[in-house]
């Protein structure tokens, strides 16, 4: 099976069906098609921060309705679903922005989106492993947890990667580069962390070029392993892209 694995989108609908334009697929009654019998797949945080997240929530329903969704949630998507449980959560960080989409909706609506989010979420693997090669995890995956019983380590370190403890000055954490020591024989894509261009590592490829803060919205093409992108249509913020030394 071959794949186009997308990354984060944050809500940049318009950037997202471009993408999927671009990339050769066709769309029939809500579900995209490729005449490669090729897949799309996502490493998670569709949400938040951008314009359209229910739109692209929207998307992903079908596909999942279709039973042809890949997606590997991120901590964007944990959040809103703690939200739509009823948790405290703190209303920041582009999430404020998807609750204010959704306050929006007609009542019964907005009802039927929640329940129909919650069931998305409560659906997904924590992470994927598509036959014997390819792993797709929102902030990446170590070696050594790989085919391991997920425990709550490697839940968090799925969602957030691998933190340390410790923040910048506008209060994002600091990570260290799990991938640059990753010495697993499967590839493994993922997002989380934006930056200008993939950073393709050890059989590792951050896909999150930062869409939504003015950079691109990218795909990997798998096996092939070349990238896709479309320009973003937000404005750029140099600021918030992360650079790996």
């Amino acid at each position: 099976m071959k794949f186009d694995i997308i990354g984060d989108i944050h809500g940049c609908y318009q950037e997202l069906l471009l993408l999927i334009e671009r990339l050769g697929y066709q769309q029939q009654n809500s579900v995209f098609t490729h005449p490669e019998d090729r897949q799309l797949a996502f490493v998670g945080d569709a949400m938040d921060r951008g314009p359209e997240s229910l739109n692209v929530l929207r998307l992903l329903f079908a596909l999942q309705d279709a039973n042809v969704l890949n997606y590997s949630p991120g901590n964007h998507c944990n959040k809103l679903f703690r939200f739509f449980k009823g948790h405290d959560v703190q209303l920041a960080h582009g999430l404020e922005m998807t609750v204010h989409e959704w306050e929006q909706l007609p009542k019964s609506e907005k009802q039927q989106f929640r329940k129909r989010y919650i069931y998305f979420y409560e659906q997904l693997p924590h992470y994927q492993q598509v036959g014997d090669d390819l792993i797709i995890a929102h902030a990446g995956l170590k070696a050594e947890m790989i085919g391991k019983p997920v425990n709550r380590s490697i839940a968090a370190f799925v969602l957030y990667g691998d933190v340390t403890g410790k923040f910048q000055t506008d209060g994002r954490p600091i990570r260290r580069d799990w991938a640059k020591s990753y010495t697993g024989e499967q590839w493994i894509v993922y997002g989380h962390t934006p930056t200008e261009k993939p950073y393709i590592i050890n059989r590792t490829v951050n896909i999150d070029t930062g869409c939504i803060f003015g950079g691109t919205l990218s795909a990997l093409r798998y096996p092939e392993k070349d990238v896709v992108s479309v320009p973003s249509l937000q404005p750029y913020q140099p600021d918030r892209f992360s650079t790996y030394d």
